[in-house]
């Protein structure tokens, strides 16, 4: 097993420099590496099959509880998860027929006039609403919504929507950290340790409030220069368009922001209603699909495939890391550590979930944690909603500091590229880390004075 480790090991961190370093397509890298971690790995160190079956994971996309799980936990996170491909799928499918229909070029013109085609107080409102949408949607569905609007607004308004998709993208996963349907490690925490909605609100909540607060104020400083139009040009309001010239069908219009209500709808009470995300992305897809007709063809050719081949790769690698017990090691030495203090186990738990978050997905990586986090707790409620607490704030906000610490994260990128706005890791890294070590902390203070 050690060299199985060893090997694991030394693919996720080439994946990792390959990545970083962005001479090759990044959906070749995850993918080779993933090719490398099932034969390298699990077939000559590991001569498992049943290691290489979990990782792929493609059997539970024909069980019941994939497509609707009746109260019980989540859909499996261990390999591949089939449920977030689809999800994702079936939203870009989605937004592609809302901008066919002239949906965000609409939307975008509205915003743009009720703030007087100002790009600062653009900036601040979509941050904000980056961050509200992002507690009671899944933060993908935010990012690809809004990132199309602001690449809109920046054709239009002329001005560099890259530090806008950035701070959307951390305001989004910030946001998400606040509920129990905002975040997928939330709904593990969440159903795994039995708290509720309001739970999360009242709690993670609150730290997501005032962090909010100051990462506006954070974002208003590092992107100030960048806030301003092309040459400093003044905007001439009377030559943009009115935003209902927007509209290219006002048949296709009102279907598909039904299309999109009824995704709201869902997402919002998929907990309630047993829907998984997956079933949601698909339904949404083939609505879509459905009532676009003859242009459903063009809009399957729309979708961003080599950003859903990325996402299948990096599932493969981390199953890696899963299978040959790396992520139990690292929830273990928390454990052995801390010794009973419950400051310390805070401190251990958001700042080391922070970190991992930031390199691996922290979807299986807060899985992992939730079994440590129960043992920890030793049947002590109080202890165990603290450290659920210091959990969820590490992993939701950890996943904001590198490009493909979170779905959000590489969805907001990717939808930039496709537009020809190319954003690299230095430029991401250079705002994100510092806005993510603020947020952490900021939650490992609130934990310390309101719990310890």
């Amino acid at each position: 097993m050690l060299a199985a480790q060893i090997l694991a090991v030394i693919i996720f961190v080439t994946m990792f420099v390959l990545i970083v370093m962005d001479k090759i397509e990044r959906h070749y890298v995850t993918l080779g590496c993933g090719l490398l971690t099932l034969i390298g790995v699990f077939g000559i160190m590991m001569r498992s099959l049943d290691a290489i079956m979990e990782t792929l994971n493609i059997k539970t996309i024909f069980t019941s509880h994939f497509w609707y799980t009746a109260g019980s936990a989540e859909e499996s996170t261990s390999g591949i998860n089939w449920a977030t491909i689809i999800f994702i799928a079936g939203m870009m499918v989605m937004v592609e027929g809302m901008a066919k229909a002239g949906f965000f070029r609409w939307l975008c013109m509205l915003l743009a006039k009720l703030v007087k085609y100002k790009p600062t107080p653009l900036f601040i409102a979509f941050m904000v609403m980056s961050s509200v949408l992002a507690m009671f949607i899944d933060s993908i569905t935010v990012i690809l919504f809004l990132a199309a609007v602001t690449i809109e607004l920046a054709k239009l308004m002329k001005f560099n929507p890259v530090p806008m998709i950035l701070s959307e993208i951390f305001c989004a996963n910030l946001g998400g950290s606040a509920t129990m349907c905002g975040d997928p490690p939330n709904i593990i925490i969440g159903t795994s340790l039995n708290y509720s909605f309001v739970d999360f609100v009242t709690n993670t909540g609150l730290i997501a409030l005032v962090s909010l607060i100051v990462i506006v104020i954070y974002y208003l400083i590092v992107f100030r220069k960048e806030l301003v139009t092309q040459d400093g040009e003044e905007i001439d309001i009377a030559s943009m368009p009115a935003p209902k010239d927007a509209i290219t069908n006002k048949k296709d219009f009102i279907i598909s922001s039904i299309i999109f209500a009824c995704a709201v709808i869902m997402l919002v009470t998929h907990a309630q209603t047993g829907l998984t995300v997956a079933f949601i992305g698909a339904v949404i897809a083939i609505v879509t699909l459905v009532t676009a007709g003859k242009y459903a063809l063009e809009l399957l050719k729309k979708v961003d495939y080599k950003t859903l081949l990325f996402f299948v790769g990096l599932f493969m690698v981390v199953g890696g890391l899963e299978q040959t017990g790396i992520l139990e090691i690292i929830a273990g030495f928390i454990g052995d550590i801390s010794k009973g203090n419950l400051k310390l186990m805070v401190a251990i738990i958001i700042w080391i979930s922070a970190i991992a978050s930031a390199l691996v997905d922290n979807i299986p990586f807060s899985a992992t944690m939730v079994p440590i986090v129960k043992s920890l707790a030793a049947g002590n409620p109080a202890m165990q909603a603290t450290l659920a607490w210091a959990l969820s704030m590490g992993t939701d906000i950890g996943g904001s500091a590198t490009p493909i610490g979170a779905s959000a994260n590489v969805v907001g990128t990717s939808v930039a590229a496709k537009n020809g706005y190319t954003i690299g890791w230095g430029k991401y890294c250079k705002s994100a880390i510092p806005a993510t070590i603020i947020v952490v902390l900021i939650s490992t203070l609130i934990i310390f004075v309101r719990y310890c």
